[in-house]
């Protein structure tokens, strides 16, 4: 592989790439873009030291670490035919060994079934040889347990790539109920399993109306689990189908609302991932769906709320509930907690607010100024005329700056604004927080190895004594991820 200068991509707190790097959306038809094992590559923009435009390249779309993916091309880099036919074979020896096999291992006497804990495979008769040293399941590989593939397998926990967290099912229950009380039932799950997942446990149990998923997700083990009519791999961050026109047949169909039967996407990305690469892919999606029906195509992004801004800026007819998304494996994400603490995860829809009645007996409860469900903690403002808090404490309105601002902000009167008590106050927290520059940031400051700047006024640059204080030698151990 290439060399490039570009080790790995980091994100600022609003999801856009930090260090002069900016993602470039190509136009649909421009089929120019090489390919990884992971799709068409995205295209980027290096710049730097106040230049407007630097020089482009292409990485890979679902990996932000060149560990997970090393590829890496410039825009205006000849490739020569040989380099070319031993990235096809490298593309090629990346994929998944099989496909769609759910039928033939359930038609498997129970005794015969096996599931490979170290490859994460259901094993088939002819295959044991090859996982004879691997340590198997053989215990409870029934129909039932077949249907859970999401407890089955081992969530995948590289941040910087695929992590998966998945939705607790009393997440789960409250979409679906939520969704068909609107009417809805077609759901789109675009990387959500565990809600596919328990759609199709409720449908099994007849206990409320029945209703259609189809999974599109980059995960391949899932193909193991469903037909190609339930499961489709797909890549969210550069709308790539991976099985081509078989599975976009299946998608297209999938979206047609047939007999009144109403359709809605929901989606929950990795929190890492870069948001304009998302919007693109889901705006693609809309695309597909106008052409073969009436309106807006309804969609539910699942995202931090501190991404509100860039969501928003693609798609303006959004707007954030406050509903607090949990996870079962994620540390954090939990419900039941509170303060800061309490799950940052919120519901970005195109539906209407007014229509979404979200539970009371978690202590939501309805603004009638507002018109819409908050949180227990999201006290209405008379001043700003509406509920202002985003991560569900009570906040407070400060006259000075004319707007309410989170309870353990203070108003600077130096700096015009509320902020921390302890921010870095009349400085600016732009440019480098090392030597204080404003033509690149930190991470690429010439002068970032050096224990602490001098700057005007006497003092090290704001940030630069809690970033040193803040990095930790000890290098986290990793956990083994399936690939």
């Amino acid at each position: 592989s290439r060399c490039s200068p570009i080790t790995f991509f980091c994100f600022n707190s609003e999801g856009s790439l930090a260090g002069g790097i900016e993602v470039i959306i190509q136009n649909e038809e421009d089929k120019t873009a090489p390919r990884c094992p992971h799709g068409p590559a995205l295209l980027f923009e290096k710049t730097g030291n106040g230049e407007e435009k630097g020089r482009r390249f292409y990485a890979c779309s679902a990996c932000r670490d060149r560990k997970d993916c090393n590829f890496f091309q410039w825009a205006d880099e000849k490739i020569s035919e040989a380099r070319m036919l031993a990235r096809e074979e490298q593309n090629r020896s990346k994929m998944p060994l099989f496909s769609h096999q759910e039928y033939k291992f359930v038609s498997l006497p129970l005794e015969q079934r096996r599931f490979c804990v170290d490859c994460q495979l259901l094993i088939l008769p002819e295959e044991r040889a090859t996982h004879a040293k691997h340590k198997a399941l053989s215990e409870d590989t029934t129909v039932q347990r077949l249907k859970r593939p999401s407890l089955l397998l081992c969530p995948l926990d590289n941040k910087k790539s695929n992590a998966q967290y998945l939705f607790a099912d009393r997440s789960c229950h409250f979409l679906l109920d939520m969704l068909l009380g609107l009417g809805f039932q077609k759901i789109l799950c675009v990387g959500t399993p565990r809600l596919h997942e328990v759609i199709k446990l409720r449908n099994m149990k007849g206990k409320s109306p029945k209703m259609k998923s189809l999974l599109l997700d980059i995960d391949y083990r899932y193909c193991q689990f469903y037909g190609q009519d339930e499961f489709c791999r797909y890549n969210m961050f550069n709308h790539h189908f991976f099985d081509d026109e078989e599975a976009v047949t299946f998608f297209q169909g999938f979206l047609r609302e047939e007999e009144g039967a109403k359709v809605v996407m929901i989606t929950d990305p990795p929190f890492g991932g870069l948001v304009k690469p998302l919007a693109n892919s889901f705006s693609q999606m809309a695309i597909t769906w106008k052409n073969q029906n009436k309106g807006q195509m309804p969609m539910i992004w699942i995202f931090p709320y501190f991404f509100e801004s860039r969501i928003l800026e693609c798609f303006p007819s959004f707007s954030m509930l406050d509903y607090q998304v949990d996870y079962d494996n994620h540390p954090l994400y939990k419900h039941g907690k509170t303060g800061r603490k309490q799950s940052p995860v919120r519901l970005f829809t195109n539906l209407s607010p007014k229509d979404i009645i979200l539970p009371e007996d978690e202590g939501y409860r309805f603004c009638s100024v507002c018109e819409r469900y908050v949180s227990a903690g999201n006290k209405h403002c008379p001043k700003c005329d509406t509920c202002p808090s985003k991560d569900g404490r009570e906040w407070r309105h400060c006259d000075e700056c004319g707007r309410c601002v989170k309870p353990s902000w203070r108003h600077c009167s130096s700096c015009g604004h509320c902020a921390l008590p302890d921010h870095p106050c009349g400085q600016s927290q732009t440019g480098c927080f090392n030597c204080g520059s404003q033509k690149h940031k930190l991470r690429t400051c010439p002068k970032k190895h050096n224990k602490r700047m001098i700057v005007p006024g006497g003092r090290g640059a704001p940030g630069l004594l809690k970033h040193i204080a803040g990095k930790s030698t000890t290098k986290n151990k990793r956990r083994r991820t399936v690939t």
